[in-house]
């Protein structure tokens, strides 16, 4: 594949970086967690989830969006009906490429330049995931940069106690496979971990072309991970801790969906231009934690970190100089270009294909230390840390021309590199944040503060000087500096109950050469948790208060205007309810578990009307409601567990929702009708170390729109079923 050379970061790697949590870190081997176990989420003072591995392993999904419905207050859209780029939002924050919320792996930012460009075109390969942590209130203070939504935090595979080995294979419908291995070691010194994911699909749509094409995708990932501890008897434990890992993808995917007319006939067709529409990528990632803990009151750790990524998505651009959501929201208007794109002879040059090659690398440091003491009567746990780092993204894009020719493209003109977008957008960042835990009486207290100071700039070089040899022919520099605050606070009535209540700042820096304002927000939940053992229950009020929402242009969403454009929102209100119960019944051998997620968002609307060029939001009047924010969302699993055998069964039902902001009855061209999706798997152990299962995602094959944006109607996943096997040494 032809990808653009990355340019070196003046930031050396020997930068250190660090995300240590907040609530647990010992000497064991273990991976940077954010808040800790699962059994400490009971006394966050906010909205914190934890999925570990036993809740990952009930459907065993590759799908992160999947995996996430089992999480209350966040938002998901679909693309390709694999996961592969996801869109998460969380409490109203925006979903597009998950660009606003902070994202990480392990604790360090994991989107390809978090500061200067967030979209995330690489996101972590979720079968080697060992539990996600998502934070949606005051915690997220600590993460950074982006406070709106909140965070969330991948754990990897960590390094077995002892030595284990294990092996995961599935094959499924659309000539999928799927292999998750992983083997390691823990010595008295010196313990290891190597990892892999292979998994590749023909996919689930078909190419109207005589061609035939796959629609699906090929991905390589491995990691290995090495640790390094001090002597047992050493006065001081220390620990030295490398991770490396690499991930190819190749998916054959395209943005182009089809007219509704076409979807009610063969919702799982892709037009003959899409013909040749291909992703590929490549990420690289270095990770160094230093652990020093002495085991009195404090402990610290260092981490570096450097993450490199190439990509490139070939695919259809426009059609005879027309915008492809033109073409398909009005098929009456542009019915010779709607021919073309199906396979209709066209004049030379008439479609056109965009090389979205794009190169980025992101390197810092974070690093925190940790302090508890006690005043009076009260256990202060204090932490305070800091990040400095620095990303970059560059595009140097140019596009092809074709002929459609009987069903086949047939290259007209081809275009040289770096011919239609030619730039480098960079930034770098100082962060500090100090926050502490506060236990006195019943009561539990998080104040917390963090800086930010970001410089970004963005160099336009001419697309005529692919060697920019010229120099930029436009720069834009802008800076933000900001204070964001927050605290939490959590009150035991008894071993059961607890009252919570937090209020924070909502933040997300602008784009580099932006001219829109900075995203500001005033954030406050408040709810109430129990947890019996047997049964759980929460419910939490969450509010953002925007004084101004950011929208900007990607290649994902549309929008009008050139990739990276920002425009400015004003005041918006999302607001809402999240609701989640657990109970689980005996009956001798066998378990009965019930869990339901709800989410009703009563408020996602626009205080002001105003005019906008950002295609998302339109000419925007108030009241207008916000594009794909449903009011409900709902899961609800069930399943049947026996010592040697389980079922497992969930029901997701997605509320009716705009793609466009508006207010009053939904038009049908611009909203998605609510649907219902069951999930199922059912597994038998047949000794310790073998298992089989069979899994099946949209069990009763429901047929439904997933997006409508950027340009036409694509489908969901399909009925899809998977055999396994897996073993445990």
């Amino acid at each position: 594949m032809s990808l653009l050379r990355s340019r070196r970061p003046a930031l050396a790697i020997a930068a250190l970086a660090a995300v240590l949590p907040a609530y647990a870190q010992d000497t064991q081997i273990d991976n940077i967690t954010i808040f800790g176990r699962a059994t400490d989420v009971a006394d966050v003072p906010g909205s914190a989830h934890v999925l570990d591995a036993e809740a990952l392993e009930i459907f065993n999904d590759t799908d992160i969006l999947r995996v996430l419905r089992a999480v209350p207050g966040v938002y998901l859209q679909e693309e390709e009906g694999f996961g592969l780029r996801p869109n998460i939002g969380i409490r109203g924050s925006g979903l597009d490429r998950s660009a606003r919320i902070a994202l990480l792996e392990d604790g360090v930012l994991i989107a390809p330049a978090p500061y200067s460009a967030p979209s995330a075109y690489y996101f972590p390969t979720q079968r080697r995931m060992s539990s996600l942590e998502v934070l949606k209130g005051p915690a997220s203070v600590v993460v950074g940069p982006r406070t709106t939504g909140g965070a969330l935090n991948m754990i990897s595979t960590p390094i077995p106690d002892e030595f284990s080995a294990n092996a995961d294979l599935r094959v499924g419908e659309h000539n999928s496979y799927d292999v998750h291995a992983n083997i390691g070691d823990a010595g008295n010194r010196v313990s290891w971990l190597l990892e892999t994911v292979q998994g590749r699909s023909d996919g689930f749509m078909h190419v109207d072309s005589p061609l035939d094409g796959d629609t699906g995708f090929d991905i390589e990932d491995y990691v290995g991970k090495l640790q390094i501890d001090s002597d047992p008897s050493a006065a001081i434990y220390q620990s030295l801790r490398f991770k490396i890992g690499y991930t190819d993808q190749t998916s054959e995917q395209t943005y182009l969906g089809l007219t509704d007319d076409d979807f009610a006939t063969d919702p799982l067709m892709r037009y003959a231009a899409t013909e040749g529409d291909v992703f590929v990528s490549e990420h690289e990632q270095y990770q160094v934690d230093y652990v020093v803990d002495p085991g009195g009151n404090w402990r610290a750790t260092v981490t570096a970190y450097r993450n490199d990524f190439e990509r490139n998505w070939y695919k259809l651009q426009s059609v005879s100089g027309n915008g492809l959501n033109s073409v398909l929201t009005d098929p009456e208007t542009y019915a010779l270009e709607l021919s073309w794109l199906k396979g209709e002879t066209s004049p030379d040059d008439a479609i056109t294909k965009r090389a979205n090659n794009r190169s980025y690398y992101s390197e810092g440091v974070q690093a925190e230390v940790q302090w508890d003491f006690g005043v009076g009567d009260a256990e202060i746990a204090l932490n305070a840390g800091l990040r400095l780092h620095e990303d970059e993204e560059d595009r140097f894009q140019h596009q092809d021309s074709y002929r459609m020719e009987d069903g086949l493209l047939v290259l007209t003109t081809a275009g040289p590199g770096g011919s239609q977008t030619n730039r480098v957008s960079d930034a770098s960042a100082t962060a500090y944040f100090v926050n502490a835990e506060i236990r006195t009486g019943r009561w539990i207290l998080t104040p917390g503060v963090r800086f930010e100071d970001v410089d970004l700039r963005r160099f336009d070089f001419s697309t005529a000087d692919p060697g920019r040899e010229q120099g930029p022919s436009r720069v834009r520099r802008n800076s933000v500096s900001t204070t964001i605050p927050g605290i939490g606070a959590l009150y035991r009535i008894n071993s059961d109950w607890r009252l919570l209540a937090g209020v924070h700042k909502g933040y997300n820096p602008p784009g580099p050469g932006s001219s829109a304002d900075e995203e500001s927000s005033l954030n406050i939940e408040a709810g109430a948790r129990y947890d019996s053992g047997a049964l759980r229950f929460e419910g939490i009020y969450f509010l953002n208060d925007y004084d101004n929402l950011v929208g900007t242009v990607t290649e994902s969403t549309g929008g009008g205007g050139d990739i990276g454009d920002q425009y400015d929102g004003g005041e918006v209100k999302v607001a809402g309810f999240e609701l989640s119960a657990g109970y689980e019944w005996a009956v001798g051998q066998v378990r009965l578990p019930l869990s339901v997620e709800y989410t009703w968002t009563t408020d996602a609307e626009f205080r002001s009307s105003f005019e906008s060029g950002f295609g998302p939001w339109g000419d925007v009047q108030a009241g207008d409601e916000l594009p794909y924010i449903p009011e409900h969302q709902l899961r609800a699993s069930t399943g049947l567990e026996a010592e040697r055998w389980r079922v497992n069964l969930a029901a997701n039902y997605l509320g009716q929702l705009r793609t466009s902001a508006g207010q009053g009855a939904f038009d049908p061209a611009e909203s998605i009708d609510s649907r219902i999706v069951w999930d199922a798997l059912a597994s038998w152990r047949f000794t310790d170390r073998l298992s089989a299962y069979l899994k099946v995602d949209n069990l009763f094959d429901e047929t439904y729109i997933a997006a409508r944006r950027p340009a036409g109607v694509r489908p969901g996943l399909p009925r899809t079923g998977y055999l396994g096997l897996t073993y445990r040494l």
